[in-house]
């Protein structure tokens, strides 16, 4: 039995390999470039008129922050696009008749989005190393951070793709709940330079405590207790993961 769900999760995960490899240059070479743009405009052009943040030069502040966004962005957007596309494609109902448990399809799902965010976030370190000396402070924060980071928007983006109804639909919450969340996650900024309400607001933005956790893993510096944000990270993948199980046994958005 454990052979059977082992074969079905290494399929699902193979096709799902597949498929944004073989898009490379609209998968991979796009996040490169942006964040590229982000390090000389924000790294070189306003950082050297910036100068130090909290003792860190302030590309060296900023830089993990940008491949922490590069993960968010594209562990979402690659769960919610190919589930939607199996959605509307009517090839999802072929998996859930399968005789496979809902969980590897989930992690099926889950874990192609969770590798080319991981791999996307490698090549943007490889681009930082261009513009900084990169330091790691705590491998192993790095590698849990980015790992949970990504599981936990690879999720996020199941679940959109599951209430999705149209193609537009899985565009809403990247636009209108995620961009801003990563903007106000302290990637450009320490959470001391806000006044007090800006502060206690923040603390309530999920991605605050996965950028500073992962700030720490490279430079040591977090604005946030390390724990809490670890916590954080954990609790939030287990509610998704719960909620995406949920959902698939009931067949929301899916059986009609």
């Amino acid at each position: 039995m454990f052979k059977q769900y082992q074969i079905a999760l290494n399929s699902l995960v193979v096709k799902e390999c597949t498929r944004f490899l073989r898009i490379w240059v609209q998968t991979l070479v796009p996040p490169a470039i942006t964040m590229t743009l982000y390090f000389v405009i924000f790294g070189q052009l306003i950082g050297s008129r910036v100068g130090e943040l909290e003792g860190f030069a302030y590309v060296d502040f900023i830089m993990p922050g940008l491949i922490m966004l590069a993960v968010i962005n594209n562990a979402y957007s690659n769960v919610a696009s190919s589930f939607f596309s199996a959605k509307f494609q009517r090839n999802v109902e072929e998996l859930l008749v399968a005789p496979v448990p809902t969980f590897v399809l989930v992690m099926g799902f889950v874990s192609g989005g969770m590798l080319r965010a991981l791999l996307v976030g490698g090549i943007v370190s490889l681009v930082a190393l261009t513009f900084v000396d990169i330091q790691i402070h705590n491998i192993f924060i790095i590698v849990i951070t980015a790992v949970l980071t990504a599981m936990l928007f690879a999720l996020g983006g199941l679940i959109n793709a599951i209430f999705a109804k149209t193609f537009d639909d899985i565009s809403i919450i990247p636009t209108f709940v995620l961009a801003p969340l990563t903007y106000l996650g302290g990637v450009f900024y320490s959470l001391s330079m806000l006044p007090e309400v800006g502060q206690t607001v923040s603390q309530f933005n999920p991605i605050l405590y996965m950028v500073n956790a992962f700030r720490y893993g490279f430079i040591g510096y977090t604005d946030v207790s390390l724990t809490i944000a670890l916590s954080v990270l954990v609790g939030s993948v287990i509610v998704l993961f719960t909620t995406a199980m949920m959902l698939i046994n009931r067949g929301v958005g899916i059986r009609s």
